[in-house]
């Protein structure tokens, strides 16, 4: 097909051999590199984690800085780390014997 593209454009427009095989080598890294990002955006959206994987969890967190509250409903483990805010960790705002 590279081939074609060449010896046609060659013959319509009498440019440089050279020239023309550099312009199609250009057009086909340039249209594998869109079709490979086309293609990874048509990717389906993964499967949720199986059931059990994250516990519900009612946990309150404050950002000493800013005074931004966080309420983190799902975990991984019993007491997850703190969330990040203005550079720093968030303080825990729920008591501990809610836990």
């Amino acid at each position: 097909m590279l081939v074609v593209f060449v010896v046609g454009a060659w013959w319509l427009t009498g440019a440089s051999p050279v020239a023309l095989v550099v312009a199609a080598a250009a057009v086909w890294i340039i249209f594998t590199i869109g079709f490979g990002m086309l293609g990874g955006l048509a990717q389906p959206i993964p499967e949720p984690p199986p059931a059990g994987e994250l516990r519900k969890v009612k946990i309150m967190f404050r950002c000493s800085i800013c005074g931004t509250e966080v309420r983190m409903t799902t975990a991984n483990d019993q007491m997850p780390e703190p969330p990040r805010h203005c550079l720093e960790d968030m303080d825990l705002v729920t008591p501990v014997d809610d836990l």
